[in-house]
C-alpha cells in the first residue's frame, strides 16, 4: 500500500485537476452560448442560399455554357475533402470523428479509383491528417490566436477552394465538418461544395423560376464564390458551437471522474492511516505488558 505522503500528494494533484476541469467546463458553458446563437443565426441565410444554388443548378444541368462552380467540369476524378475540426483540444472525441470520417471517405473513394486530396481548416485536423494522409494535403488553414471565426476568414478560404478549382487541382469539393445539434450531440456532416448540391425533392413546393438581373453571368460571377463562403462561414460557426459543447460535456465528466477518484483515494488515505494508528498501539502495548 502507498505510503500516507504518497496518498496525500495523490489527493492534491486530482484536487487541482479537478479545480482546472470545472474552470474550463465554465468557460466552454459561457463560449457555448454566443457561438450557439451565431451558428443559429446563420442557418436560415446559409439554408436559403444553398437551395437556390441546388435549384439554378437543376436548371443548368443541360446549359454547355453554365459556370463550372455552379454544375461542376463534367469529370469526378480527383475530390477535394475541406475538412473542418478545432484548434484545440480536450473535447472528446470531436476532433478524432472528423479525422475518422474523412480517412473513411477517402478510402471509399480511392477504392473506386478516385483521387482524393485533403484542405484542413483546424490545427488539430492539420496535425491527424499530417499523420494520418500526409501525401493529400494541398491546403491548410488554422484560427489560432482568434476569439471567433469572421466572415473575412471564410471569404478567404472560399477564394483559395474557386483558384484551385479554375487551376484543375480538382473536379469535385464535399465539405465536412460536426453539425451542432445539443449539448450532448454534433454530428459530422458532409455537404457538396463544387458542384451544387442537388435539390431535395419536394412534391408540396413548385419548382422556382428565377428571373435574373442584369444576366446570369454578371450575377453568377459574384454570387457562386459567396455562396461557398456563406456554406464554409456556416459550417465554421457550427463546428465552433459543436466544440465548446463538446468540451463543456468532456470537463464536466472529466470534474466528476477527479471527484470520485478524491474519495477513493481518500477512502485509502484514511485506512492507511487508521491501520498505521493500529500498529503503533499494538507496539506501545506489547512494549507495556514487556515491562
Amino acid at each position: 500500500m502507498p505510503s500516507l505522503k504518497t496518498l496525500r500528494t495523490r489527493i492534491n494533484s486530482v484536487k487541482s485537476t479537478q479545480k482546472i476541469t470545472s474552470a474550463m467546463k465554465m468557460v466552454a458553458a459561457a463560449k457555448l452560448r454566443r457561438a450557439q446563437a451565431q451558428a443559429e443565426a446563420s442557418r436560415p441565410y446559409a439554408k436559403r442560399m444553398g437551395e437556390m444554388m441546388a435549384a439554378l443548378a437543376a436548371g443548368a444541368a443541360d446549359n454547355p455554357s453554365a459556370p463550372a462552380l455552379l454544375v461542376g467540369n463534367g469529370r469526378s476524378n480527383t475530390h477535394l475533402l475541406v475538412a473542418i475540426t478545432a484548434d484545440r483540444g480536450l473535447a472528446g472525441a470531436f476532433n478524432a470523428n472528423i479525422g475518422k470520417a474523412v480517412r473513411t471517405q477517402a478510402l471509399a473513394l480511392e477504392a473506386e479509383g478516385k483521387t482524393v486530396k485533403i484542405f484542413a481548416l483546424g490545427r488539430k485536423g492539420n496535425d491527424y491528417f499530417k499523420r494520418e494522409m500526409a501525401g493529400k494535403i494541398i491546403g491548410t488553414k488554422n484560427f489560432v490566436g482568434k476569439k471567433t471565426v469572421e466572415f473575412a476568414d471564410a471569404e478567404a478560404i472560399a477564394n483559395q477552394l474557386v483558384t484551385l478549382f479554375r487551376e484543375q487541382k480538382f473536379d469535385v469539393c464535399t465539405l465536412v465538418f460536426n453539425r451542432f445539434h445539443s449539448v450532448m450531440l454534433q454530428r459530422v456532416t458532409e455537404t457538396p461544395l463544387i458542384p451544387a448540391a442537388a435539390p431535395a425533392a419536394n412534391d408540396d413546393q413548385p419548382a422556382v423560376d428565377y428571373e435574373i438581373e442584369p444576366d446570369d453571368g454578371t450575377l453568377l460571377d459574384r454570387l457562386l464564390p459567396r455562396n461557398l463562403a456563406v456554406q464554409i462561414y456556416a459550417a465554421l460557426l457550427e463546428n465552433a458551437a459543436g466544440f465548446y459543447a463538446s468540451q463543456m460535456t468532456a470537463m464536466d465528466s472529466a470534474t466528476r471522474n477527479a471527484g470520485e477518484m478524491i474519495k477513493k483515494l481518500s477512502l485509502n488515505y484514511n485506512r492507511a492511516r487508521q491501520a498505521n494508528i493500529t500498529k503503533e498501539l499494538i507496539e506501545i502495548i506489547s512494549g507495556a505488558e514487556a515491562v
